[in-house]
């Protein structure tokens, strides 16, 4: 994809290419692998447009070199353009964690553009914004964990109350196979793209968009220790109190051949609330 050139410090709007049919066509358990790649097929991805400020965050040599070297699985400047971030947004991260990898990003990007950058811990106590008034809540990798503790819809429905009409709430979410049950697969940190539409959309979302971008097929979700066997986490060996671990740590060429396949695969969601 080619970045158009730009001289202006914040440009204009960012465009989105998405074909109509890449936004309704449903994921069902009943999806045949044939069908599955041709509904990929058909989503194109962002037309990424001038943002200057954006893209400077992306290659702000203050990022961690760590953090950098994971932008060929996280595709930060297209997947941020996919969900619509713009300058002067008000943006709530939920559970950034200690490395903090879309706050590289995003908290230059708000002070850059005169927008917000705002990180929530517990949406159960506060949101961090009044209601009605963020523009974007972004939620990365938790909803496994949240399933496990019964907070998903009290968790959606603070995000549903936070934004303003029309906001944006972003997902990417390591992603199980379709007809799991999220009772099983939670643990190893999966769970289905339909698990969350369906459970977003009963917070009072709709489906905006879904990319492709973050898709890795190696990842068969087979892992001895959950979607921490693989990059970044790399787990190695069972973990204390875990009770799905294989109870024998890799060996050199089990961590090569899971070290190969790269980060999860991913879906990456755009819900709005409605105007």
């Amino acid at each position: 994809m080619r970045l158009l050139a730009t001289s202006s410090i914040v440009a204009t709007v960012l465009a989105l290419a998405l074909p109509a049919a890449a936004q309704v066509m449903p994921t069902t358990a009943s999806e045949t692998p044939a069908e599955r790649t041709a509904r990929r097929a058909a989503m194109a991805p962002p037309v990424l447009q001038e943002d200057a400020a954006l893209q400077a965050a992306v290659a702000s040599p203050s990022r961690p070199a760590a953090d950098v070297a994971r932008d060929a699985f996280r595709h930060p400047l297209e997947t941020l353009t996919f969900w619509g971030l713009t300058p002067g947004t008000t943006i709530v991260e939920i559970s950034p964690g200690r490395a903090g990898w879309w706050t590289a990003i995003l908290k230059p990007y708000a002070e850059a553009t005169g927008g917000q950058y705002v990180a929530v811990n517990n949406p159960a106590e506060s949101m961090g914004v009044a209601d009605g008034t963020a523009d974007m809540v972004l939620v990365a990798r938790a909803f496994h964990n949240w399933h496990r503790a019964g907070r998903t819809q009290p968790f959606l429905q603070a995000f549903h109350k936070a934004l303003k009409p029309g906001g944006i709430l972003a997902i990417e979410q390591h992603r199980a196979i379709e007809g799991t049950n999220p009772d099983q697969t939670a643990s190893t940190g999966y769970v289905s793209e339909s698990y969350i539409i369906k459970a977003a959309q009963d917070a009072g979302f709709v489906l905006d968009g879904r990319s492709e971008l973050n898709a890795n097929a190696k990842d068969d979700r087979d892992h001895p220790f959950g979607v921490w066997t693989l990059p970044p986490v790399r787990t190695s060996a069972p973990r204390t109190g875990s009770t799905t671990d294989r109870p024998t740590p890799l060996t050199e060429a089990e961590r090569a051949q899971y070290d190969a396949i790269g980060e999860s695969d991913r879906m990456t969601l755009r819900f709005r609330k409605p105007a």
